[in-house]
């Protein structure tokens, strides 16, 4: 059952939640609704339950118009951050709660509640209490809740926010399996980018109730749409410099705040007097002078685990680098950095717009310093 959302908008009194939400969220899929606190994520997500009603646009389940269905009547399934489970009943008739509002028989209810313990891997642990349980047992019995009476959408609000890290990502793969052997279109809701671009199909990013990208993940981390995207997704996060167009060459730009000048072939940024650039500190490598986008001190090195994160500061500009651990760098040592052609992300200065879709342009760099 396809999803359609046709400008959906949430009036609070003079807040505005979610505004002229439009998108489709096809039959099977798991999609993440992501974005920073307050962004309008769960408000979005209620919604989709009925729980709220919007002040403006259309919720389509399949070709059934569902905007003012009540939740009870909508077919959803919903896991709570909290998990909300009843502390005085079993795991079995935690999940068999749902089949007993709905009068289920019994033995059938039993035999339902069974099969999705089993898919959830809690078969063995039927008859204990919710406080006898880990974190990640009682999400699965609030998920195995969710799933037990058939419903046509899962919902699932910041489910994993009160796990611990290890069991965090153990968690999202185990929702991601269920969710695929099951075959139920799914929405998620989370801040965290890590788990929204691990698990999903689609990702829809959102910020102050507007949808700011709605791709594949991968997609949008590639391809960010505007400067939002870009900066919201990323760890370390992208660095981002102000350029300027030179007037007396033909396509080339001074960093702001550095002595240095990059010169591009793209015809898409002629138009453009100036211009923000995206550069993800994996993209970046350490180069020989006359190879480098920019040059600068190191003022900073940290190494976590695998990686080895410095700083680079050139002019007024820090800028960060995801380097090789085994090149020795120390602060205060001169350090030049490279990047690929294209990995460089391009935005307009008024809009935060991407200028362009792909990287088909050629960079070359001039670094002598200019008067």
């Amino acid at each position: 059952m396809d999803i359609h959302l046709e400008q959906l908008t949430m009036q609070f009194d003079d807040v505005t939640a979610v505004k002229h939400i439009t998108t489709t969220i096809k039959n099977g899929e798991l999609v993440s609704l992501l974005g920073p606190s307050g962004c309008g994520k769960s408000t979005t997500l209620m919604l989709l339950s009925g729980l709220y009603k919007p002040t403006g646009g259309e919720i389509y389940f399949g070709d059934k118009r569902v905007t003012h269905l009540d939740a009870e009547k909508r077919g959803i399934g919903m896991v709570f951050q909290s998990y909300a489970l009843y502390p005085h009943l079993s795991v079995l008739k935690n999940i068999m709660f749902p089949l007993k509002m709905q009068r289920v028989a019994k033995a059938e209810a039993k035999q339902r509640a069974m099969e999705m313990a089993k898919l959830v891997q809690i078969d063995h642990l039927t008859d204990r209490k919710p406080a006898q349980l880990s974190g990640g047992q009682q999400q699965r019995v609030a998920i195995a809740r969710a799933l037990v009476k058939n419903p046509k959408l899962l919902l699932l609000d910041e489910p994993l926010s009160n796990l611990d890290a290890r069991l965090r990502l153990e968690m999202r793969e185990e929702i991601r399996r269920i969710q695929q052997e099951v075959g139920i279109t799914a929405v998620f809701v989370t801040h965290d980018q890590e788990e929204a671009l691990s698990i999903s199909d689609r990702v829809m990013l959102m910020n102050q109730g507007e949808l700011q990208q709605d791709s594949a993940p991968q997609e949008m981390y590639r391809t960010p749409s505007n400067v939002f995207a870009a900066s919201f997704l990323g760890n370390p996060p992208i660095n981002f410099l102000n350029l300027t167009k030179e007037e007396s060459k033909a396509g080339t730009y001074t960093i702001d705040g550095t002595n240095q000048q990059v010169t591009f072939m793209n015809p898409a940024l002629k138009a453009y007097e100036t211009l923000k650039i995206g550069l993800r500190p994996e993209h970046l490598e350490i180069a020989a002078e006359n190879e480098a986008f920019i040059t600068g001190e190191v003022i900073h090195i940290e190494t976590i685990g695998r990686d080895t994160l410095i700083r680079v500061q050139q002019g007024d500009i820090p800028v960060r680098a995801l380097v090789d651990p085994k090149i020795h760098l120390q602060v205060g040592d001169t350090c030049s950095l490279a990047i690929e052609e294209n990995q460089i992300h391009f935005f307009d200065t008024n809009t935060s717009e991407r200028i362009g879709g792909g990287f088909s342009h050629d960079v070359r760099t001039n670094l002598e310093e200019h008067v």
